[in-house]
């Protein structure tokens, strides 16, 4: 064997060495254990005395303006990072996208927006959307393309009319 032959075999064994001892010193953060305490962690660790609210850091750190919702946001995503290296489907992935970015972008209304957050729960819903799908493959993603069509269309909707408004307020412009 050459020398060059020997030198890219110690590197090629040593890089996947390193990438799996990497990949199992952070595996621990995608198990269920772990993705379920963060789940609670996020959105039901304290609870509010004399009521079933509840409430986690994802509510107090969005209490924080400008930053707070986005770093909320941040430590959301590793639920559906987690289901991503799953292997979840696509339209189960944009469902936790949508929970995501509506919590994200609600709950940056000052004061409303974090009482909407606390209410919304989306690291709730999308741990309950990895644990269903991991349950029970390919039966709830049916749920999944509807709430995905609701979305749309209601996105579509939202989108449309100040066009529609636009072209009906030119109209009624240059007709008089």
């Amino acid at each position: 064997m050459r020398e060059t032959d020997k030198t890219q075999a110690n590197f090629a064994a040593s890089t996947d060495a390193t990438s799996s001892s990497r990949w199992d010193r952070g595996a621990w953060i995608f198990r269920d254990e772990t993705l379920h305490k963060l789940e609670i962690l996020l959105d039901e660790a304290f609870p509010i005395p004399g009521t079933n609210i509840r409430f986690g850091l994802d509510g107090l750190i969005g209490l924080v303006p400008g930053i707070g919702d986005v770093l909320a946001g941040l430590l959301s995503l590793v639920i559906p990072l987690a289901a991503w290296f799953r292997g979840l489907p696509y339209v189960t992935l944009v469902r936790m996208a949508a929970n995501l970015g509506i919590g994200v972008l609600v709950g940056s209304i000052p004061l409303l927006g974090d009482a909407f957050d606390i209410a919304w729960k989306a690291n709730r819903r999308n741990y309950r959307l990895l644990t269903r799908h991991l349950g029970e493959p390919k039966q709830h993603t049916w749920r999944d393309w509807i709430f995905f069509v609701v979305l749309s269309t209601i996105l579509l909707a939202i989108f449309a009319i100040p066009v529609v408004l636009l072209v009906w307020l030119l109209k009624w412009l240059f007709s008089n």
